[in-house]
């Protein structure tokens, strides 16, 4: 590293870090040798290497604090003292869980029902799936009113249970105020 690259650095970052490892001789020796001619020729390199070394001798002069020996028991009494959030199982609602799973489950149940519905098992060919897929009538899906009786069963569904969610927020909140 020539003089040109240790002076071209924008800032006191750059003087700053060369000096730290100057002091904690980390420099490589042709380092050391441009940051010694700096140290002799810049009275601004000058004055930040006492600051630095003033620092540096500071640091290692003092002792460092312990904590008392019932510092744990401290920090852990006034974190008791806190309000600690309850665990997801006082708040979460289980029969909403459930009633989700169970629509969901017979929404999907209910879609394979149809699509096996609309198949042909009696074509006498070795694999019908392959073969009748292709014939599905998806056209017919909505119009159908099986499926629209369905589908409109689990949309009530899905309200009911959100009309319940609603209302025992709803009680719970005034209950608070």
């Amino acid at each position: 590293m020539n003089d040109k690259n240790l002076n071209s650095n924008a800032g006191h970052d750059g003087m700053d870090n060369r000096l730290w490892s100057y002091i904690d001789g980390t420099a490589t020796a042709p380092e050391k040798t441009v940051i010694e001619q700096l140290l002799a020729s810049e009275a601004a390199w000058k004055a930040k290497y006492q600051e630095l070394l003033e620092v540096h001798q500071l640091l290692h002069s003092t002792e460092l604090e312990k904590p008392s020996l019932r510092f744990t028991k401290n920090v852990m009494e006034e974190i008791s003292k806190m309000h600690i959030a309850p665990a997801a199982k006082n708040y979460i609602n289980n029969r909403i869980i459930w009633g989700l799973g169970i629509f969901f489950i017979t929404l999907l149940t209910g879609f394979i029902v149809y699509g096996f519905g609309q198949m042909n098992f009696n074509s006498g060919q070795s694999s019908p799936i392959g073969k009748t897929l292709d014939k599905l009538n998806f056209s017919n899906l909505f119009s159908n009113n099986l499926i629209n009786a369905f589908m409109f069963v689990n949309v009530v569904i899905g309200l009911v249970l959100l009309d319940s969610f609603l209302s025992a927020k709803r009680k719970a909140h005034r209950k608070a105020a």
